[in-house]
């Protein structure tokens, strides 16, 4: 049974940085691209991030030099750690594990950006 697990959302005031974890388990981790993707209240889930199975980060250019994803193929994880955070990012973040014509998907976790 494949499950991403997503951790790390939660409440930030702008500027701040939180730091999402998702943990893969029922795949054959490394050979899945790995990204995570987010939707706010009202707009279309959208690509945030993504790392090659030989971690070649793309990003969203909204959020270059902010977010950082990161895999880690001996524990099955993929991080993304965000910085500099603004009240437009605030969504329910998600994992998502493609290989051809497969992807699977996490639950997702919130993530807050506020004063």
């Amino acid at each position: 049974q494949v499950q991403l697990v997503e951790s790390g959302g939660g409440l930030v005031q702008p500027g701040g940085s939180l730091r999402l974890s998702c943990a893969a388990s029922g795949i054959a981790f490394n050979f899945y691209t790995m990204a995570w993707y987010r939707q706010a209240p009202g707009k279309q889930r959208e690509l945030v991030a993504t790392i090659s199975t030989v971690s070649t980060p793309n990003y969203l250019d909204s959020v270059k030099g902010r977010f950082t994803i990161f895999r880690d193929n001996t524990k099955n994880t993929v991080d993304l750690q965000m910085s500099s955070l603004k009240p437009e990012d605030t969504a329910t973040y998600y994992c998502s594990a493609r290989f051809s014509i497969k992807e699977y998907w996490g639950q997702g976790t919130q993530v807050t950006v506020s004063s």
